[in-house]
Formats: C-alpha cells, sequence, structure tokens
C-alpha cells in the first residue's frame, strides 16, 4: 500500500481481530498528512467510534486545548491510534489487538514521515517506546530513534480524571514546543 487512500481502504476494510466486530467506524486518523508532529493514541472511545474520528470526545477537547498552548490545532498535526476499531466499555486494547492493527500506525508513519512523535498515555509509550515504559516516571523524556524524536505524555482522559497531573502535562507540552523549535531550526 502505497497511498494514503488504499491504506485506509485496507484499514476500513480489516477484519484481523475481533474489534471490527463492534465497530461502527474505522478511526483511521485525522490532521496534516506530512505533519512534523504526530500524536497517538491507544483507541477509539465511543464518541470516536461514532464519529469516525480520533479524540473528539471530552479527551479530544482538552487534547485542542493542551495544542493551544504550544500553538499547533488538528490542522498542524496527525493524530492517530495504535488501535483503529473500539474496544468494546473503553477498555484497554489487548497485545494481540495491537499486533493486529500495529502494521496500519507503522504505514502511517512512513507516509507521514514526522519528525516528531507524541505518545499519549502509558499504551501508545509501551508500544511505541518500549514495552517497560513507566509513564508516572518517564513522561516528557525523549529518545530519537531513527532520526524521529519520540516522547510521551499523559493521555488526556488521565488528566481529565486527575487533575493533579495537570502541571507536569504543562511542563511536557512546553517541552514539546520547544523541540520543534529545534528541529526546525536543525532541519531549515
Amino acid at each position: 500500500m502505497s497511498s494514503w487512500a488504499e491504506l485506509e481502504q485496507a484499514c476500513k476494510e480489516c477484519t484481523a481481530c475481533g474489534l471490527c466486530q463492534g465497530r461502527t467506524n474505522v478511526v483511521f486518523g485525522v490532521g496534516k498528512k506530512d505533519a512534523d508532529v504526530l500524536f497517538i493514541g491507544e483507541g477509539p472511545g465511543e464518541q470516536e467510534d461514532l464519529q469516525g474520528e480520533p479524540f473528539v470526545g471530552p479527551a479530544g477537547k482538552l487534547l485542542d486545548d493542551m495544542l493551544s498552548i504550544i500553538d499547533l490545532d488538528r490542522s498542524k498535526v496527525y493524530i492517530a491510534n495504535i488501535v483503529k476499531c473500539r474496544p468494546p466499555h473503553n477498555r484497554d486494547p489487548e497485545e494481540e489487538e495491537q499486533e493486529a492493527c500495529i502494521g496500519y500506525l507503522r504505514k502511517q508513519v512512513a507516509l507521514i514521515q514526522p519528525k516528531i512523535i507524541v505518545c499519549l498515555g502509558r499504551i501508545a509509550a509501551k508500544k511505541i517506546l518500549y514495552p517497560e515504559y513507566r509513564i508516572t516516571k518517564e513522561h516528557g523524556s525523549w529518545v530519537c530513534r531513527n532520526g524521529i524524536w519520540m516522547t510521551a505524555i499523559y493521555h488526556p482522559s488521565a488528566l481529565l480524571r486527575d487533575l493533579s497531573k495537570r502541571p507536569e502535562t504543562f511542563e511536557d507540552l512546553l517541552g514539546i514546543r520547544d523541540k520543534i523549535q529545534y528541529v526546525k531550526a536543525n532541519v531549515d
């Protein structure tokens, strides 16, 4: 699959795991298809499944607010998830579900060619960064892999449940803003 249209169509037809049986919509992703910054969550929730777009419920509103803090919005970034179909009752996607779907995300990354990847939450961080990732201890730290800078921050849903994590996340957002400026300064 060499094009966005082919990849999205293949994803919409996917039956590689049981999540396909309960989906209303495949939640492929949204945003600028050649974005410098790619945000990756774990999987769609109820509102995302209904609308076919990632981060449109309360967590999505908070994500939009978080992006605006660092002068970003959905037109400047790309937003995707590890799994493209909603896990029942918004449970965490199981390992076999993540494995069935990760190829689509890898192909999205290859097409986008982002300079920065931000994992939203522990599940995305464990899948993208490394399996032992501890979000409470390592959020906001950076690694560079294959020329792509990667970090993880708390998932917006976690910030809705636990307001005490917001000051740390604000600092992480400033770190993302700084990394964007660093990357731009070293690419141009």
